[in-house]
């Protein structure tokens, strides 16, 4: 992100084009590291330390689709303002990216002291934006990183607050993460595993596991989801809760899915055309146009059935871009595509999504079914849920059951559709299709006498 400082220029005017953001005014990452570089020389003698940090802004793109560029650059001009306002006469700050700040504090000497500095600075970013006769409001994340001894480079100072910033956008909206030795060894790990995974998603190895779905009145399996697993010769097996974040973040999801959708729609046309396929897309595919045209070619392709396929969207993915993601659902919805909203409540959507987006499914998330029988606020939660899908004329599936209490409570209650380590584990396609064919034969073995 950072390019390398290239020949010096000797003029030194901070109004110089070569060193200035043209949008904002503030200095551009040259003159920022020019200005960390000179400080680094002025310590030579006595390397007192100093504070950088990198703010990085939360959800600017929905900003930019929702009000229009014009309006984003307006938001990038106030942001701007308001950071130079709030530094101090030893402090500077400059525009280093398209929505990254950067700032450098040579009088800040410990992590505390950087922790509050740059959180101050998230919250004057965090009151709202005058846009036309609208208001915007946006949150930001920040990484920081300090000088200690010669051995610091710049670009060692800022490779390492980019880590931290990265830790501190993993962690949630408006948080503050200084470096630590222990982020770099992580990040070492996760460079290794999206190596091993680009690899592997190439040479086609992640393969799709199917977990049934079953009516829970008659225990009969209605579907099944698709889950992603990996294991890679050196490594060993990988998580998903490990490499599907790793996909998202570093752009390698879009050709994970398409594969292990292929492969999951392959499997599929080997089962009962009365069993359907569900599968998860990611929050950052609800924002690529190109993803419902993948996977309409994809059923194309493979001649399956767009009717015996739900795509299941999270309450989080619909939310990081509302417009981009209706695009996409009506399109697939269009296509006789079913849609189900996953892990409904614990998300940051309004009940009225379920209005305005053609769900056909909700799922109730798992936290709920896991302690709903010593909780009577989940019981009640979930008596709402069902209460009001059953005026929408929504499906509801259960997530999560593993006991046989939890089911006949979820019937009870009305639920007809479930999941869980008591109805089975993900399988691979090859027993899958046992588990099918068994299911198959129970159903058309006449009962006995």
């Amino acid at each position: 992100m950072h390019m390398p400082f290239g020949s010096r220029q000797t003029n030194r005017d901070g109004n110089d084009l070569a060193f200035t953001d043209p949008l904002t005014g503030l200095g551009n990452h040259r003159r920022f590291f020019d200005r960390v570089e000179r400080l680094i020389r002025d310590r030579a003698d006595d390397p007192a330390p100093f504070a950088i940090g990198i703010l990085d802004l939360d959800g600017f793109k929905p900003i930019n689709d929702l009000f229009g560029y014009q309006a984003g650059d307006e938001i990038l001009t106030q942001i701007a303002m308001r950071l130079r306002a709030s530094m101090d006469s030893q402090s500077s700050v400059c525009r280093i990216g398209a929505d990254e700040f950067a700032v450098l504090c040579p009088m800040v000497f410990s992590e505390e002291a950087a922790i509050e500095k740059v959180r101050t600075l998230i919250e004057i970013l965090s009151a709202p934006y005058d846009v036309g006769d609208r208001t915007a409001r946006l949150s930001a994340s920040a990484g920081c990183s300090l000088f200690y001894s010669q051995d610091e480079t710049t670009e060692i100072l800022l490779n390492k607050a980019e880590t931290a910033l990265y830790h501190a956008k993993r962690s949630g909206r408006g948080q503050v993460v200084v470096y630590t030795r222990e982020m770099e060894e992580a990040a070492r790990r996760l460079t290794h595993i999206e190596q091993a995974l680009r690899r592997a998603v190439s040479a086609g190895e992640v393969e799709p596991h199917f977990q049934p779905i079953v009516d829970l009145t008659t225990r009969r399996i209605i579907g099944f989801e698709t889950l992603a697993r990996w294991t890679d010769p050196d490594i060993g097996r990988v998580s998903p809760a490990v490499f599907i974040p790793i996909a998202e973040e570093r752009g390698i999801i879009g050709p994970l899915s398409q594969l292990v959708l292929r492969k999951a729609v392959e499997a599929a046309k080997a089962w009962p055309a009365d069993l359907f396929l569900s599968f998860n897309l990611s929050p950052s595919q609800l924002v690529d146009n190109n993803t419902g045209k993948d996977i309409l070619a994809m059923l194309e392709r493979t001649g399956f059935d767009p009717r015996r396929l739900e795509i299941e969207i999270t309450e989080t993915g619909l939310m990081s871009d509302p417009t981009s993601a209706a695009r996409i659902i009506d399109d697939l919805h269009r296509h006789g595509i079913r849609i189900a909203l996953d892990d409904f409540g614990t998300g940051q959507s309004s009940l009225g999504r379920l209005r305005e987006f053609p769900f056909s499914k909700l799922k109730i998330d798992r936290s709920f079914v896991s302690s709903m029988l010593d909780d009577m606020p989940s019981q009640h939660i979930i008596r709402a849920i069902l209460a009001m899908c059953e005026g929408l004329g929504i499906e509801v599936v259960a997530e999560g059951i593993e006991e046989e209490e939890q089911a006949a409570c979820l019937l009870q209650f009305g639920c007809l559709a479930g999941q869980g380590y008591l109805f089975g584990k993900a399988a691979d396609a090859a027993t899958t299709l046992v588990i099918v064919r068994e299911a198959m034969r129970t159903v058309l073995l006449p009962a006995a006498n």
